[in-house]
């Protein structure tokens, strides 16, 4: 069954959208079966894989809105995974959802039928803690968290934090953290070396070992329609993606081994 990963926070412009193609197509790359979910309107996530507006009749909006089933929505990348397109339609899809009955499980409830296809499935999230980011929460098994190497990193974090702490205890509390993973880092500036050592002294092992460099190739890729490993695969930023997937796959296998040794309920009532 898949492993879902939400990637979101509540601040533009940290990477998130760039993390949440590069990881799925390292994934890819590493011979995992990966399904990327866009539900932000704005479709970056949709346009840095080469898929333009004309392509698709049928998005995120019409998965959400309209309950189409998932598998109409589902198109092939020349990435080695599939994903589920997203356009502007679902800017309104907030105001259209609010008198539906367990309007945050929408999403939850669409992927379902189809995680026993995919490995992984990667959820990219719009820049703001809204219904839209809840249903990705509530349909994830985990939340990675991009934060960009700046003064004010840590504000952000407090604040998804806190409603990861609701999600849990109202809606999915099951939700683990993946990790909080240092982007746009430049070893050459006292500041993100300053950013990177705050966090990791607050956050120890929740934040991700991989960080993801300041990188032009990185940047210009999304212009090309590309992942940084098919653009660019030489460049630092595929370097860092590609160990940032691997790291992703010891925390599955982990995670897969410690539910392994957990004891059946009929042998602790034995013990007992």
């Amino acid at each position: 069954m898949a492993r879902t990963i939400a990637i979101a926070n509540q601040k533009g412009g940290v990477g998130k959208t760039t993390t949440a193609i590069n990881l799925a197509a390292s994934l890819a790359q590493l011979s995992q079966r990966v399904l990327l979910v866009d539900v932000d309107p704005q479709a970056n996530a949709t346009s840095g894989l080469g898929i333009q507006r004309a392509a698709f009749l049928r998005s995120t909006y019409h998965l959400l809105v309209l309950n189409e089933s998932i598998t109409n929505l589902i198109l092939p990348t020349s990435f080695g995974l599939a994903v589920v397109p997203s356009d502007r339609n679902l800017a309104g899809a907030e105001i259209e959802l609010v008198d539906f009955p367990d309007r945050e499980l929408l999403l939850r409830r669409a992927v379902s039928p189809i995680r026993q296809e995919y490995d992984f499935i990667v959820i990219d999230c719009p820049p703001a803690l809204n219904l839209l980011t809840l249903n990705a929460l509530a349909a994830a098994d985990a939340l990675l968290i991009p934060i960009q190497c700046e003064y004010y990193a840590l504000e952000g974090v407090s604040d998804l934090f806190n409603t990861l702490s609701q999600v849990r205890r109202i809606i999915n509390p099951q939700l683990k953290v993946e990790g909080l993973l240092l982007t746009m880092y430049d070893e050459r500036t006292n500041l993100s070396s300053a950013v990177a050592a705050d966090l990791r002294s607050f956050y120890g092992s929740m934040v991700c070992e991989t960080t993801i460099p300041r990188n032009v190739r990185l940047a210009e890729a999304p212009s090309y329609g590309k992942p940084i490993i098919y653009y660019e695969p030489r460049s630092r930023g595929a370097e860092s993606y590609l160990q940032l997937a691997k790291e992703v796959l010891a925390h599955d296998k982990e995670t897969v081994r410690t539910r392994a040794e957990r004891p059946a309920l009929g042998e602790l009532a034995a013990s007992g």
